[in-house]
């Protein structure tokens, strides 16, 4: 569809909410104005008494394609993420083989020109012995270089100071890291297999990877960022603890960022009761408090942006016992309408949710031409209506996993439209499985 015109929309943009018009001609946002109903268009959408937001930018999944495709892939993940509202993703390294050379890098992309229907990026994994490839990467050929600085999926961990330093030193981009230390979470397995065996109870699994590990990764990260000048983004942070390593207030000027995930911000560990297993994540959600310190750093601006970690795994799976049931949780579908909760529980403002899903993060990434509403943009953009609730058990689950964390829950808010680059990917519960999105372009030298 060549032209878009919707109409009254209440546009939630740079700070602002206003009633306006957008037009939306050959994928990009042509004009916006208090009344453009006299245009000639394809489509008029009347947005009567809904909200317009940027499409989110979710700087961290994992789709899992190549190679761990029974959990995941680029074409289910990405349906669920535009119907989700997500209209651009980053994703993550840890698949087989791994994302470590930029060959597997450009493989990747040609996947997802093929199948993917959001605007996709993809990262180039650091390992132990990979920093020739770290060092030669195009500025503008991935979105970042990822680092897990503690326990993962995938054998990627850097334990190495000597490799650590040479990736903070050497990286021509930013670096995203995972901040928990092996050594320690070792210790607690060890001490709490010994009192349960192997089936220790889930609500143990924030005890075993602490805050204390968390703790002392991150500073980690942080002592070696300062100490090289390194642009360095924290991921998924969840202590209240170590939100005294960043700044607060705006982007603008930091060398050192964080990001907070929609479900460490939703649940807390009463939920392990009911959940179990399916809020097992790393880093693990904690306590009630942590909690509220990373909603109150969300608006001093301690937290930058806020993603999902989307990281599906098969119901089975997921029924194992504490050893093998593996981390992490399938979330892009319904992370921001759990956001939304935020606004309705007078936590977060909807300029603010708009600021750490869409904005900052184009910024942070310094990606091309999308995260605001703007003429000249690209139209990835998002319709909510924030009084028609969404039933979880009620809506289709798309994920190739078919299961949600969040089942069982009825969220105030729904996502109504979903358009990527000005086509209509998602609307009125279908998803438009003909649109593809592009691969994100950036603003580096």
């Amino acid at each position: 569809m060549s032209s878009v015109l919707i109409t009254h929309a209440k546009v939630v943009n740079e700070g602002r909410i206003a009633e306006l018009d957008v037009l939306v001609r050959n994928g990009r946002i042509e004009k916006i104005g208090a009344d453009l109903s006299s245009l000639k268009v394809d489509r008029i959408i009347d947005a009567t008494g809904k909200h317009l937001l940027p499409g989110m930018i979710d700087d961290q999944v994992h789709f899992r394609e190549p190679g761990l495709t029974h959990k995941g892939e680029i074409a289910t993940e990405s349906a669920a993420a535009v119907a989700g509202g997500i209209t651009s993703y980053m994703e993550m390294p840890n698949v087989n083989p791994l994302t470590i050379n930029r060959a597997a890098l450009e493989d990747k992309y040609d996947r997802a020109v093929q199948k993917s229907l959001a605007n996709f990026a993809f990262y180039l994994g650091a390992s132990n012995d990979n920093l020739d490839e770290i060092k030669a990467i195009d500025p503008n050929a991935a979105c970042g270089i990822k680092v897990f600085m503690g326990a993962s999926t995938g054998n990627m961990l850097v334990d190495k100071r000597e490799t650590l330093e040479g990736i903070f030193a050497n990286s021509p981009i930013i670096v995203v890291t995972h901040c928990e230390d092996s050594p320690m979470i070792k210790l607690n397995e060890d001490r709490y297999r010994e009192q349960y065996g192997e089936d220790v109870p889930m609500a143990c699994h924030p005890l075993i990877r602490s805050e204390e590990a968390c703790w002392k990764s991150s500073t980690l990260a942080v002592e070696l960022a300062k100490k090289h000048g390194t642009q360095l983004h924290i991921l998924h942070l969840t202590t209240a603890k170590e939100l005294a390593l960043l700044t607060p207030g705006d982007l603008a000027g930091k060398r050192i960022t964080g990001e907070a995930c929609a479900h460490h911000l939703y649940f807390n560990e009463a939920d392990y009761a009911t959940k179990g297993a399916l809020i097992k994540c790393n880093p693990a959600i904690k306590t009630a408090a942590d909690q509220d310190a990373l909603l109150n750093a969300v608006n001093d601006g301690r937290i930058d942006v806020i993603a999902t970690d989307h990281a599906p795994h098969t119901w089975d799976e997921k029924q194992q016992s504490y050893f093998k049931a593996p981390s992490g949780l399938p979330l892009v579908q319904h992370a921001l309408i759990s956001l939304l909760e935020h606004y309705h529980n007078g936590r977060f403002s909807l300029e603010t949710i708009v600021q750490k899903t869409s904005h900052n993060v184009a910024r942070l990434f310094q990606i091309a031409e999308r995260g605001y509403i703007r003429e000249g943009y690209w139209a990835d953009l998002v319709l909510v209506d924030l009084t028609a609730p969404t039933v979880v058990d009620q809506q289709k689950i798309l994920y190739k996993c078919g299961w949600s964390p969040f089942a069982g829950t009825i969220f105030k808010s729904s996502i109504v439209t979903t358009l990527v680059n000005g086509d209509i990917a998602f609307e009125n519960g279908q998803v438009n499985s003909a649109v593809r999105g592009k691969r994100l372009a950036f603003n580096r030298r």
